[in-house]
């Protein structure tokens, strides 16, 4: 079967390996053998993709299988009882190794598709989900302003999860007009193209002359805005860090958030009982439309080309699609 390696950086491609094999149960319960039909590039591939984190680079080739983690597909087969042999499920696998055919994982790892749902909208019921979980960190948002640093695909969730919360005023930051373009669709009240830090100033016209209560720095790994997003928040507001920060912060940036008396919060791994659940739930029930951050679709022998299109932002890019073998095999 098919797997991806990451040879070099910026360079990855497919090779064959032996297919997998499920335990037995008595050597490693609640397992399941998964077979992946769509998946979805995030900015959390793209440090394995690129070279490293800031500071720290990673050794070429990488592990077979990295660096995919949002899917959906078939359960192949299981030893244990949580699912059933042909049923239907989004699944993560464990460190972002899940580019291969087939793989096993287990069982708890998978969340049940609803049923009124596109293979599309149910896949981003992980990314979102990751969304819900740090949104569920903060307070009561009826009536409140926001700043959300970073308007690629997880800012437009924040953008469409903060307008369901009943933000007041919900300003999308990016120095990239075209992905400025689907903040208004998305949520946002408002727009901002600049590095967060050269933001100020048109923030504070947009919120009568305050800086905002709650700012969300969703940039990425490649450009953390941890900096600008100390900066801006009020006195006494809060900083929810979203985006994986560097392996060391500046003590000054935490020392002026001290000084203005700020909360800091941060947010990882979703839970699979409820969280991941919940975010599927609301893209079902329409209460966000994600819809337009779907912007490209590649099949897996173009994976190169899926990589570098979500990689270098091409042609407004945000989710990036790509279709395994065993989704065109279902369509015939």
């Amino acid at each position: 079967m098919l797997a991806g390696l990451l040879a070099a950086p910026r360079r990855i491609q497919l090779i064959e390996i032996p297919e997998p094999e499920l335990p037995t149960a008595e050597d490693a319960p609640g397992m399941i053998l998964f077979q992946p039909e769509m998946t979805c590039l995030c900015g959390s591939d793209l440090p394995y993709f690129d070279g490293g984190f800031e500071g720290h680079p990673i050794e070429y080739p990488q592990p077979v299988g990295m660096s995919l983690h949002e899917m959906v597909g078939t359960v192949i087969d299981t030893n244990g009882s949580r699912w059933k042999r042909g049923q239907r499920v989004l699944a993560v696998p464990l460190g972002q190794q899940g580019l291969f055919e087939r793989f096993v994982l287990p069982e708890t790892r998978a969340v049940a598709l609803h049923p009124g749902l596109s293979d599309e909208m149910a896949m981003l019921a992980q990314p979102f989900g990751t969304v819900v979980h740090a949104l569920k960190k903060l307070p009561n948002m009826i009536d409140r302003d926001v700043v959300v640093l970073g308007q690629g695909p997880i800012g437009q969730m924040f953008n469409a999860g903060l307008r369901n919360l009943g933000a007041r005023r919900i300003i999308g930051v990016d120095p990239l007009a075209s992905r400025l373009r689907a903040s208004l669709q998305m949520g946002a009240t408002a727009t901002v193209c600049a590095r967060g830090i050269d933001a100020e100033q048109a923030i504070r016209d947009h919120l009568d002359g305050l800086l905002p209560e709650f700012v969300i720095e969703a940039v990425g790994h490649r450009a953390q805005a941890f900096n600008d997003a100390v900066r801006l928040v009020r006195e006494y507001g809060t900083v929810l860090f979203f985006g994986v920060p560097p392996h060391t912060i500046d003590g000054t940036t935490l020392r002026a958030l001290m000084w203005k008396n700020g909360t800091l919060l941060t947010s990882l791994h979703p839970d699979f009982e409820r969280t991941f659940p919940l975010a599927m739930q609301w893209i079902a029930e329409g209460r966000v439309n994600l819809a337009p951050l779907l912007t490209h679709r590649f099949d897996l022998s173009d994976l190169q080309q899926a990589f570098d299109v979500f990689r270098d932002r091409t042609d407004g890019a945000l989710k990036v699609l790509v279709q395994f073998p065993a989704l065109a095999a279902k369509n015939r």
